[in-house]
């Protein structure tokens, strides 16, 4: 009888075995199910710590298959359009107006990953490859970015209701699905040699600042961290503040620097490591 292999390497399971036994209360019993093959155990409460495990297993397999060493992470605004479409998310007259000229960040981004997919090129296409989080406006920028030049980028979407589908660009089997965004946020990090972030909400401030906790307390080796956009950062945090405060070091607003072109971010990088010496 042939043996056909399961989708796990090094476990064959009999499949024609397991179609000829009888049905019976006993083989119809949900215990009796492989327990890799139960999803009603693997979703069990317990079963947590399993799945934090695989969503931290899978992906970092993978990428470490296709030799993938270094990232270039971009983070930023799932809303925001490209330039000359209208901006689906605007409620009102106001975000629409500001949605449709912050556009240009749509553009930026496309640019600049457009820029680091070519350096990348030049080195294989293993260090310097662009990741985004799969999704639409900014991350959709960045993997069309390196779209444009025929080079593979790395989408790390996450399951939301808004955004039920990854962005068309992202290289097929570089594209990951997590339901965890702590997993999600380790795998942004731990390849990433730059981090640039574009004007956004929420979920790109999370992301900004926890970039920036990691490097403050010295959990994460120093990157180069660039907000694209300097009146949009210094218009809605105020980080000097902060330091005049107390609340963060005198010197923790060194920790990252402005940029407002693509040009200008890839030679923030290529300074950091000495890329054109």
């Amino acid at each position: 009888m042939k043996k056909k292999q399961s989708p796990l390497k090094h476990v064959e399971v009999d499949l024609e075995k397991f179609e000829e036994i009888p049905q019976t209360p006993q083989s119809e019993s949900p215990t009796y199910r492989l327990a890799v093959a139960d999803q009603d155990f693997l979703l069990r409460e317990e079963l947590r710590p399993v799945r934090l495990q695989l969503e931290l297993l899978k992906p970092e397999m993978i990428l470490t298959e296709h030799g993938i060493e270094s990232t270039v992470v971009l983070f930023g605004g799932a809303r925001l359009p490209e330039p000359g479409v209208e901006p689906w998310a605007a409620k009102n007259e106001t975000q629409r107006k500001n949605l449709k000229e912050n556009s240009k960040y749509y553009e930026q981004a496309r640019l600049f990953a457009r820029r680091v997919s070519e350096e990348s090129l030049k080195l294989g296409n293993k260090e310097f490859v662009v990741v985004t989080g799969g999704g639409p406006g900014v991350m959709e920028a960045g993997n069309r970015g390196a779209t444009d030049v025929g080079a593979k980028s790395i989408g790390l979407n996450i399951v939301l209701r808004q955004e039920p589908l990854p962005n068309a660009y992202t290289t097929p089997e570089l594209c990951f699905n997590f339901h965890y965004f702590a997993i999600r946020k380790m795998h942004f990090l731990m390849r990433a040699k730059a981090i640039a972030v574009f004007p956004g909400g929420f979920g790109t401030m999370d992301e900004l600042f926890e970039t920036l906790t990691l490097i403050q307390t010295e959990r994460m080796d120093p990157v180069p961290v660039i907000l694209f956009g300097e009146s949009f950062w210094r218009r809605v945090i105020n980080f000097e503040a902060l330091a005049e405060e107390g609340t963060i070091g005198p010197n923790d607003t060194d920790l990252f620097s402005f940029v407002d072109t693509a040009e200008e971010g890839w030679d923030a990088i290529a300074k950091y490591y000495n890329l054109n010496a």
